[in-house]
């Protein structure tokens, strides 16, 4: 039997930022401040679920390469069937819900099934580490163009997805979704394209949060040196002549480096 139209929930799909609790945006707090459901990923701050009302269902639906709490079509499913029971459902989402987010398999989700939904933009990882690692994406000397790419294929195989190889030659700065995994893959496939070997590359590990570290390297590098660091997933790589700024602009971590030093002269 189906659900009255007048007593269906609604749907809200929502960008969390990438990391530190405090970038979420006010209209994102208001939705969790709504919900009757949330639906969780791996890379959402959980103190933000303290925004939620006390007796809102809390759901954890993260999914990182090879580990899936739930596939994507039953989150889809879940969305639906949460609403359909008359509740205001959020979909809590690392980042932006549609970059690389799949929120717009979620949002068509929710248009097949009849289920009204709102797409709640948030700070990407992108734009996160940009300010956090001081990685400008575009700087006016150097770069005057930019692409958002993911070594993330739908199958998560053993090998990256490199569909969007061609671009990099035809842009200033690449930004690199999900690519911790294969970074000597790409990196290879980079120079292979056309790159030079010494195209400075920045790596940024958990952009915002209080274990952020970036590592600046080359093409030829980038791979050992983030090993050597121990920097981990969720990592974003930006190539191209701005990851040198990083040097100078890393006002996040050259902060922390030096909290609490007392200057004794």
């Amino acid at each position: 039997m189906s659900t009255p139209e007048n007593h269906r929930g609604k749907a809200l799909i929502v960008g969390a930022g990438p990391g530190a609790e405090d970038l979420i945006t006010l209209r994102a707090l208001e939705a969790l401040r709504a919900a009757d459901v949330v639906l969780y990923d791996a890379l959402v701050s959980v103190k933000l679920l303290d925004r939620t009302p006390l007796h809102a269902e809390r759901i954890y639906v993260g999914k990182r390469c090879g580990k899936h709490t739930m596939r994507q079509d039953e989150i889809n499913r879940l969305i639906v069937a949460k609403a359909l029971e008359g509740k205001t459902v959020v979909r809590l989402k690392g980042g932006d819900p549609l970059v690389f987010g799949r929120g717009g398999e979620e949002a068509l989700a929710c248009v097949d099934a009849g289920i009204d939904f709102e797409i709640i933009p948030g700070v990407s990882a992108a734009l996160g580490a940009a300010s956090y690692a001081g990685v400008p994406l575009t700087h006016r000397d150097v770069s005057s163009s930019v692409a958002f790419v993911t070594a993330h294929s739908a199958r998560c195989g053993a090998s990256a997805d490199l569909g969007w190889i061609g671009l990099a030659t035809r842009v200033d700065t690449l930004v690199i979704f999900m690519g911790a995994t294969w970074l000597g893959e790409i990196a290879a496939a980079l120079v292979e394209a056309g790159l030079p070997a010494s195209r400075p590359v920045a790596a940024v590990s958990h952009v915002s949060e209080e274990n952020q570290a970036t590592v600046v390297a080359t093409l030829e590098t980038i791979e050992a040196e983030v090993k050597r660091n121990g920097l981990q997933a969720p990592l974003l790589v930006v190539v191209g002549e701005v990851a040198r700024l990083s040097e100078k602009l890393n006002w996040f971590e050259h902060s922390r480096l030096f909290a609490g030093v007392v200057d004794t002269s």
